[in-house]
């Protein structure tokens, strides 16, 4: 099975917690956004293989996620996962735009395989956007394959992240809010230097040798990835 990007879109902080776990110790990326509203954002902003949504959420319950997503085209696959899990709970949040549903609680052996069976029937249709390039930058989010020039760069797990997700905003200006949010997770500034040392680190790994710099710095407001 292809690493999978997966998005969990759950308020209660153990539940998500335990499952962004269990799925990043199953080799896919896992991220979390506790409410509707974060929700909906980073799955319109991201391309994600599968969504995970709670139905009973804050600011946007979960089907009102589900459908402002159908509304907007996006076909990403949905596993509705939810403690109301009669029937007619399933009924309405198939009919949503649901793609599968599964009741609380239940075993994590069984979610990931209704995850996989859901990203490999997307997978089979239009495809998501899985290749991102960049003048001679080239990196594949499934293989984990980054090359420049012909040649492979290896490339640290965080690395990755940061470099996927800047060559997915290429050209547009990422704040380090944004990476922080996306690439560590953390919705606070934690006042290190963690984020300089990585793109310096990655700098050095995808522009050092190259007559043509692909990271820049935008002094004050953060960094990009142009040719």
């Amino acid at each position: 099975m292809q690493t999978m990007r997966i998005l969990i879109i759950e308020d209660d902080r153990e539940a998500a917690s335990y499952l962004t776990k269990a799925f990043r110790e199953a080799g896919h990326v896992a991220d979390h956004a506790a409410d509707g509203e974060d929700g909906l954002a980073m799955a319109m902003d991201g391309p994600y293989d599968v969504l995970i949504v709670d139905r009973m959420l804050p600011k946007k319950d979960g089907l009102s996620v589900i459908g402002d997503l159908r509304s907007a085209g996006r076909d990403t696959p949905v596993l509705i996962l939810s403690a109301l899990g009669q029937v007619d709970d399933r009924v309405k949040g198939l009919r949503a735009g649901g793609d599968d549903y599964l009741p609380k609680p239940y075993s994590f052996s069984e979610l990931l395989a209704r995850v996989e069976v859901l990203s490999r029937r997307r997978s089979s249709g239009s495809a998501p956007e899985t290749v991102y390039k960049v003048a001679d930058l080239e990196l594949d989010r499934l293989s984990h394959r980054v090359s420049r020039g012909g040649e492979d760069i290896i490339l640290q797990p965080r690395e990755f992240r940061l470099l996927e997700y800047l060559m997915k905003n290429a050209g547009q200006v990422v704040t380090r809010t944004m990476l922080l949010e996306h690439v560590w997770d953390y919705h606070f500034d934690p006042q290190t230097n963690v984020i300089d040392v990585h793109v310096s680190r990655l700098r050095s790994k995808i522009d050092k040798g190259f007559e043509r710099p692909l990271i820049h710095t935008i002094r004050g407001a953060g960094y990009t990835v142009r040719a």
